[in-house]
Parts: C-alpha cells; structure tokens; sequence
C-alpha cells in the first residue's frame, strides 16, 4: 500500500517544538510518516495517533510510546480523557486525502481509477456519495457545490445529476467524470472534475465541521505553551484554520472581556503559511498545495460555552 512521504517534515517537527518526555497527537496517522519521525524525538513521552481509515493500521508499528486511537479526530478531547491525558504539549494534522486512497480506485477517491461512488474515509460511517447523490434534492446539492468548491456555472452540473438520476443512475467515479467531462470550462478539465469529487468527499466526511470541531477541541487540550500545527491543502480549510488562530473561533468577531480587551486563546507563531521548498515539491508533488499554519496556546482562560 503506497502512501506518501511525509510533507513539510522538517517544518512540523520544528513547529511541534518537541519535548522528548511530553505528549503529543498526530490526528491524521495515515501511513505514519509523521509519527514516526515524532517518535524518534521522544524519550518518556507519548503519541496519541488517531485515524478513523481502517487501513491506517497496516502501518502501525509497535512502539512502546504510541498508543493508536482508531477514531474520527472530531471527538478528539473525549478519546484522550478515555486514556487518563487531560492536557498535551502538541497537536499535528495533515488535513485531506492521503496518496494511497487517491491513488486506489476502489474507495471512490481517484479521479484517475474506477471505483464506487464512496469516498468515506471511514467505509463503515456515514453515508457515501452514492447516496448523496440518489437522494439529495436540487437545493442541497447547489448548497453542497456553493459550500466547499468555487465551481461556477453550477446549475448545469446540478441539472445533469438530477438528469442522470432519472435517466441512468451513477454507481461509479467513471460515469461520474463521464457526466462531468462535457460541463468543464475549455482547458480546465481536470480542475473542474477535481472540484466536483473533492466537493462530494468534504460533504460526506463533513471536513469543515470536523475541522472547526479539532480546533475548539485543541483549545482544550493544549497546555499553555503547547503547539498547533496544522496542514491544509485547500483554501477552504486554510482559511478556517487562518482566521481560527487569529481570532479564537471559527466564525464572527474575536471575544472580548469587559474592558474590550481581546481574549485570544492561541498566539500565531508563524505569520504567513510556511510552504515547500522547490526541492520538496519536485520529489513530493502533493507538498506542492500544502499550507502550514503553526501556533501556540495562550494562557488565556477559555471555554467552548463562550464561543457560541
């Protein structure tokens, strides 16, 4: 099973600030690259690796300080209070789809592979875009495509799905492309039918929901002093992960206290997004989107009940 190598390695290791006998999480394991490397630091420390992909645990290996948590990183407070930890020092997550899954037509992913209309990271939560698809009505599907893709001119694509319903119902990702092929703007094939399926994929995951989940969570969790660091491949998530570090929550205006003073739980240790070098990207083509956002948790006191 091919996964790919570990992005921005180097640059989340530096970002984790790494305390040889602290406890971390990496909430995307995958094929363990980054783990690992976290490992190697560590002396009485451990690593809480969480992955919801049954097929992240062909990669695990056995490490006395990794402890393997096979669940959606969502509920990332409530699976660590499980294992007796209450606070941790660090937080890593390589957000989006790993090589393997894109590159293995069977889980619905590839745009490239043939395979069922799935596209759960978890196969067994959840429904599948399949269904999506067979029961979703104009509406939601336009509110779907509005939410987590800037295709333009989406009524044609909502037509030819409600059309193929009715006509001859999609079960695979190639009657997809198929479908989708003819509505893509002249030269922009590939963009257009990527937009579309990572449109599905983020609906049936609910990825900007369990995204603004992971963070609220990591409020909680993190020592003051503890890092964030986060990878996004798009700018949807990057901009939600963006404005969180700035203003302590994923929407509306940063939370003052009673004398207007700003109560903002993390302090952004990097301005910009660090990105791949040249080399990275030329040996590692998926570093080539990646934006890394690191941070540090404050001492600002802070609960979930005041962001609402």
């Amino acid at each position: 099973m091919s996964y790919h190598d570990p992005v921005l390695l180097t640059e989340c290791l530096e970002g984790l600030n790494i305390d040889p006998t602290g406890n971390y999480v990496d909430v995307t394991f995958g094929g363990g690259g980054h783990s690992r490397a976290i490992l190697d630091l560590l002396t009485t420390g451990k690593l809480y690796a969480f992955d919801q992909d049954p097929d992240a645990k062909n990669n695990l290996t056995d490490h006395p300080n990794l402890v393997f948590i096979a669940a959606n990183f969502r509920y990332l407070k409530n699976h660590l209070r499980l294992y007796g930890v209450q606070h941790v020092d660090g937080i890593l997550a390589d957000l989006g789809v790993s090589s393997h899954q894109f590159d293995e037509g069977e889980r619905g992913f590839s745009i490239r592979f043939d395979g069922p209309l799935d596209m759960r990271m978890n196969p067994n939560s959840g429904i599948s875009v399949l269904e999506v698809l067979d029961t979703y009505e104009e509406q939601a599907l336009y509110d779907l495509f509005k939410k987590h893709t800037d295709i333009r001119g989406l009524r044609s694509l909502i037509n030819a799905l409600l059309m193929a319903r009715v006509n001859a119902p999609l079960t695979t990702t190639a009657q997809l492309r198929d479908l989708c092929e003819p509505l893509a703007p002249r030269g922009q094939w590939h963009k257009y039918i990527a937009q579309v399926f990572q449109g599905l994929r983020m609906e049936v995951n609910e990825e900007l929901e369990v995204l603004e989940e992971l963070l609220y969570g990591a409020i909680d969790v993190l020592k003051p002093g503890g890092r964030l660091v986060v990878m996004s491949y798009h700018s949807l998530e990057d901009r939600m992960v963006k404005n969180f570090i700035r203003d302590g929550k994923a929407m509306g205006p940063t939370e003052s206290d009673m004398f207007g003073v700003k109560r903002v739980p993390l302090k952004g240790i990097t301005r910009k997004p660090v990105i791949a070098s040249a080399a990275e990207n030329a040996i590692n083509p998926r570093a080539t989107s990646a934006k890394l956002r690191i941070a540090e948790r404050t001492l600002e006191p802070w609960t979930r009940n005041e962001q609402v």
